[in-house]
C-alpha cells in the first residue's frame, strides 16, 4: 500500500503523457497508488452486447499514475506541493505555496 498526500475529491493537474497540462477532480484512488481522474486519460472501449447492457462505443477514464498528478491549490489556483502541518486537531494538509490550510474533500 502506498502513502498517499491526495485524496478522492482533490483537484489536480497532470504532469506527463499525452494529458499534460488537463485539470480535473479525482474519482478514485486505489492501493496501487494509481488515480481516476474526471475528463483525463478517456478511452473508448467497443463493447458487445450482454444481458445486462447494450452493445456500443463506451467512453472511460482509466487510472494514472499519482506520481504524474499534482495538486491544484483552491486559493492560489496554481499547481503546488502539499505538507503536513501539526496542529490542535491532529495533522492538517498545508499548500507549500501560499501556506494556507487544504481542506479535505467532502465525500457525497
Amino acid at each position: 500500500m502506498v502513502k498517499l498526500r491526495l485524496v478522492a475529491g482533490d483537484t489536480v493537474v497532470v504532469l506527463a503523457g499525452k494529458d499534460k497540462g488537463k485539470r480535473g477532480k479525482i474519482k478514485v484512488i486505489d492501493r496501487r497508488g494509481w488515480a481516476a481522474v474526471e475528463g483525463v486519460n478517456v478511452v473508448k472501449r467497443h463493447t458487445k452486447a450482454t444481458p445486462k447492457a447494450k452493445a456500443g462505443i463506451i467512453e472511460k477514464e482509466l487510472p494514472l499514475p499519482v506520481g504524474k498528478l499534482m495538486y491544484v491549490c483552491p486559493k492560489c489556483n496554481a499547481p503546488a506541493k502539499l505538507a503536513f502541518r501539526r496542529g490542535q486537531g491532529g495533522r492538517e494538509r498545508v499548500c507549500r505555496r501560499c501556506g494556507e490550510p487544504a481542506e479535505r474533500p467532502v465525500k457525497a
